[in-house]
């Protein structure tokens, strides 16, 4: 409405100043006409500016203006909370992603593991196999050649019988034919049964890794379980971390009870103060020191759970 009004007012203050003009010139026409558009164009600025003299129309317009701006505001803060929100979602979406990444580069990782132990024992068992098996022919060349000397005895003790004697040479020829066999094969023995032992020695040291390990992972676990127990009674004493800010009335409480965690004075300290009162346990005047927190009882009635809570 007041853009429309300032039009109409400079083209009430041109037409005036066309009427001026052909007042100037003497032109009793053109100023008759010039005083009608005048005439029309003042009746077009007092409807325009009616609505704008009734009572009240500046407070409803301010309110209306009032309204306009909340709502701006109110979409603007929408849309912030909105994007807010997205990109709270979008990182909790990243942390889901990165914790499932995590667990899936720690699974792929283990059965890696669990596949090279397995091709390094299917290698040493072959290996193993392969060696006791030159062992096995080590073996029966070795009862080879006692059954060739045993045969050899028999038919010079036949030959013999029948009066047949073989020069001592052949005897001496044959001898030293079997000592040169005999120390092949003790030799072949020997390292036969040296490759066994290291073998035997490097699977020996696999399951005992493989025992460290699985060991370890033992007591993983119970630490983590231990942690957990530990992390549920903190929060029954002190209250839960996550849902108390820094600033809560409950953080002086943590920071005194915990502080034997980080000081290691103030770990002293309490230990001494709790050594003076350490009494037997069928003392009639005290009682020994709880291994752990002592945690509270549950609240037997409405009124104190309120309190509680």
């Amino acid at each position: 409405l007041a853009v429309e009004a300032l039009g109409r007012v400079a083209r009430l203050a041109a037409l005036c100043r066309a009427l001026r003009r052909r007042e100037a010139e003497g032109d009793e026409v053109g100023w008759a006409q010039a005083r009608e558009e005048a005439e029309a164009a003042r009746r077009e600025l007092r409807e325009v500016v009616r609505p704008l003299r009734e009572p009240g129309y500046r407070e409803a317009l301010g309110r209306k203006a009032e309204r306009a701006r909340k709502r701006r505001l109110r979409l603007q803060r929408r849309k912030q909370e909105a994007r807010a929100a997205k990109e709270e979602e979008a990182a909790r979406a990243a942390e889901r992603e990165a914790k499932i990444d995590q667990w899936r580069a720690k699974c792929i990782q283990e059965v890696e593991e669990k596949n090279r132990e397995q091709e390094l024992k299917a290698a040493a068992d072959s290996v193993l196999s392969e060696v006791r098996k030159k062992q096995a022919d080590t073996k029966r060349m070795v009862d080879i050649l006692r059954a060739l000397e045993k045969l050899r005895k028999l038919r010079k003790e036949a030959a013999a019988r029948k009066g047949v004697c073989p020069p001592p040479s052949a005897d001496e020829a044959f001898e030293s034919q079997v000592e040169s066999l005999k120390t092949l094969l003790k030799n072949r023995t020997e390292l036969y049964e040296a490759e066994e032992r290291a073998l035997r020695v490097m699977l020996e040291g696999e399951q005992e890794e493989e025992r460290k390990r699985e060991m370890e992972k033992k007591q993983k676990k119970e630490r983590e379980k231990l942690l957990q127990q530990k992390l549920k009674i903190d929060s029954k004493l002190f209250g839960d971390p996550d849902e108390f800010p820094l600033a809560h009335l409950l953080q002086p409480f943590r920071e005194y009870y915990l502080q034997a965690e980080h000081s290691l004075a103030a770990l002293i300290q309490i230990r001494h103060e709790w050594d003076q009162y350490l009494v037997p346990a069928d003392h009639p005047e005290g009682s020994c020191i709880p291994p752990g927190w002592v945690l509270p009882s549950l609240p037997t009635n409405d009124t104190w759970a309120t309190a509680v809570r």
